[in-house]
């Protein structure tokens, strides 16, 4: 197995929905999981929001998108919208 193909899996994607994309080359995704409460059992949503390097601007809020880690880019982003999985629908 060649070093690139071994690089690659080592990097976490996460797929999520673009909350705003307001900023220049730069997405805010929100990441949800669901988890169970440790001491009652009940399914609960957690989330986190990921501030994404955006290149080309192609993804627009609404969408739903897959991210990749990788170096950090700026102050809070250090990710990268590797693919849009999901456009927004119009409404």
């Amino acid at each position: 197995m060649n070093a690139t193909a071994e690089n690659k899996s080592l990097k976490r994607t996460l797929v999520g929905t673009v909350v705003s994309d307001k900023m220049d080359k730069t997405v805010t995704v929100l990441i949800e999981r669901r988890v169970r409460h440790p001491l009652y059992g009940k399914i609960i949503v957690r989330s986190n929001k990921y501030h994404a390097h955006n290149e080309g601007n192609v993804a627009k809020a609404g969408d739903t998108v897959e991210i990749q880690e990788g170096r950090p880019i700026s102050k809070t982003k250090a990710w990268t919208v590797t693919r849009v999985v999901q456009s927004a629908q119009a409404v």
